[in-house]
């Protein structure tokens, strides 16, 4: 490790050193370039690699920045420094409109949205007769700093680079956090986020936000830079291209953003050169050869060129992981001192109902999931809930845990009325569960995927948060979390596997890792869906054995198993369910006695 830190130092000084050297000044423009077009891609990692957003458009936010410095330093003489912060209160608040609007969207309607604003854009740059048209507006003043002029190209590098540094080292402290976390829990799907506790679109949103900034701070920069500004940088092909470096050089790598845009930069230039001369002619041929390379990348090369970049350093370290520094996985570590445990609820006293189902019913058009059933679940109890495929058991799931919502009828957990709440409202009060089909996040350390269980533990107000996160003044709250999620890992018998990518696990393991980030969530109600799928007989007998633990404990237990022995042997209570209905209820033995569930379910199982 401390190799790689060593590689990436020395790289940082070799940067800061280049103007310095002598070296022509064009070496330095090309230097600058590249540093402006990485601001972009860094932002374009956090919105297309963590948050699985495709935007074509941030060129348009480029050019926001651009123009809005343009405009007030030769308008009315205003500084510099003024108009940064002027450009950015402007693009913030842009993509917060718009950023509402287009995120509602998916599929491929989302990539569209972004062309279409990205046009619009564009088209109100050069029809604007106050920002100079397609002309554009030239004669913007250097930027002064210290008192001293940042006129020449030499002399905006230093600046230029610190904001590229910069914004990398936010983004990957930002990554290495509680919010880091639940963006990248973003393209892990939103029924597994929410259910976690995340509010996704508040989280989109701060993406889309955040990779705007770094898309206008670049655009100051080049205003400063060039001294002019015209629309042409700021078309959609400037986007599309924006685009072609995150993920020519990784998109779920921080610093793939910057290989990315060193990589089309410096070929860009030479593709100028040669194709002319090798082909004939002049026109932009270097389009072609940028599909073709694309092209290659995704079909052999789907994470980037920065993995193989990265694999130079991981082998001159031999003692490094898998997850390391600048990927979207970013780096954690459990700290060995004294760590605050996190606050845990109280739990209701046993016998006292703590889930009611009443006449619950839930429609899909004319079909009928579930036909109005009820039951009740006692606090220390387990109850399962059984039937054949298709009886509708995950619907009930995922009605009582609010990703449904249901047609008539009541659910009420620990109190008060829940069928009304959204799924990351019902975590907040105290329920926590897993899924029939593992939802987890495979590049993430199993380690990380259950300190997203504790999500709503431990936190400010969002804003707050994120910005604590970027400058690394949440550190205690993170190496609470952590503790947390690795006593937890402890407690379910994954400890050894704590930096262990999960996608890595078997299916058994990452069934009990869902199991311990639900237990992170600290909740009052547990509900598994289908836990001991996948599970070997020891490891069977070792979660029923955790689970009896749990119930001693106080925690309430509510499963659907296919596993009739397991069901039988562990469960305090029952409820069969066949095409939507209930049919029977009542103990193990009741169950397994009663004629309706014996045609029914069970068969001959005396």
């Amino acid at each position: 490790m401390m190799r790689a830190h060593r590689g990436y130092l020395l790289l940082a000084l070799a940067v800061a050193l280049l103007p310095l050297l002598p070296v022509p000044d064009f070496w330095i423009t090309q230097a600058n370039y590249v540093g402006l077009y990485g601001i972009v891609c860094v932002g374009l990692v956090l919105l297309t690699g963590v948050g699985g957003l495709t935007s074509f458009g941030q060129a348009a936010f480029v050019g926001l920045g651009a123009y809005t410095t343009a405009y007030l330093t030769t308008r009315f003489g205003a500084s510099p420094w003024l108009c940064l912060l002027a450009g950015l209160l402007l693009t913030g608040a842009s993509a917060w409109v718009i950023g509402q609007i287009t995120l509602r969207m998916s599929g491929h309607y989302l990539p569209l949205a972004t062309i279409a604003w990205g046009l619009s854009l564009y088209f109100l740059f050069g029809n604007m007769e106050w920002l100079g048209k397609y002309d554009g507006l030239s004669g913007i003043a250097p930027i002064t700093l210290a008192g001293f002029s940042l006129e020449s190209g030499r002399a905006m590098y230093w600046l230029i680079w610190f904001c590229v540094m910069a914004t990398v080292l936010v983004s990957l402290n930002l990554l290495d956090s509680r919010p880091g976390r639940a963006m990248r829990a973003l393209k892990g799907g939103v029924s597994m986020a929410e259910a976690m506790g995340v509010d996704t679109a508040r989280y989109k949103i701060t993406l889309f936000v955040l990779a705007a900034l770094f898309a206008a701070l670049s655009g100051w920069l080049y205003a400063h830079f060039q001294r002019a500004v015209n629309p042409t940088p700021f078309g959609v092909n400037m986007g599309i291209q924006y685009l072609m470096m995150a993920v020519i050089g990784g998109a779920s790598h921080v610093w793939g953003g910057l290989l990315g845009a060193l990589l089309m930069t410096l070929l860009h230039d030479k593709l100028q050169v040669w194709l002319p001369a090798l082909l004939g002619g002049d026109g932009n041929i270097e389009i072609v050869v940028y599909g073709l390379i694309l092209i290659l990348i995704l079909q052999f090369a789907q994470e980037g060129l920065w993995p193989f970049v990265r694999s130079l350093f991981s082998a001159t370290s031999p003692g490094r992981g898998r997850v390391g520094a600048g990927t979207v996985a970013a780096h954690t570590t459990v700290s060995a001192g004294p760590v605050a445990r996190l606050a845990t609820r109280d739990k209701p006293k046993g016998g006292q109902p703590i889930l009611e189902v009443q006449q619950v019913r839930k429609q899909f058009g004319g079909l009928v999931a579930v036909n109005d059933v009820s039951f009740r679940l006692k606090a220390g109890d387990i109850i399962g809930l059984i039937g054949p495929n298709g009886a509708g058991k995950s619907t009930m799931f995922n009605l009582i845990s609010g990703v449904l919502g249901v047609t008539r009828g009541k659910i009420v957990f620990n109190g008060a009325e829940v069928n009304r709440l959204s799924a990351r409202q019902i975590v907040r009060r105290g329920m926590g569960r897993t899924f029939q089909h593992v939802q987890m996040l495979p590049t993430m350390s199993v380690l990380e995927n259950v300190a997203l269980g504790a999500h709503l533990r431990t936190g400010r107000s969002h804003l707050l948060n994120v910005l604590a996160a970027m400058f690394k003044l949440e550190r205690s709250q993170e190496r609470a979390l952590l503790a947390e999620a690795r006593r937890q890992l402890e407690r379910v018998g994954l400890g050894d596997y704590l930096h262990v990518p999960a996608g890595s696990l078997a299916l058994g393991q990452q069934r009990i890792l869902e199991i311990a980030r639900a237990l992170c969530s600290d909740p009052l109600l547990l509900l598994l869906d289908e836990p001991a799928a996948g599970l070997r007989l020891k490891e069977k007998e070792a979660l029923a054995s955790l689970l009896r633990q749990l119930r001693d404990e106080g925690m309430s237990i509510l499963l659907v198993e296919h596993d009739m022995d397991f069901v039988m042997e562990l469960t305090d209570h029952l409820v069969v369910m066949e095409f939507g209905t209930k049919i029977s209820e009542g103990t193990p033995v009741q169950v397994q006695n009663d004629p309706v569930v014996l045609e029914a379910y069970l068969g001959g199982v005396q």
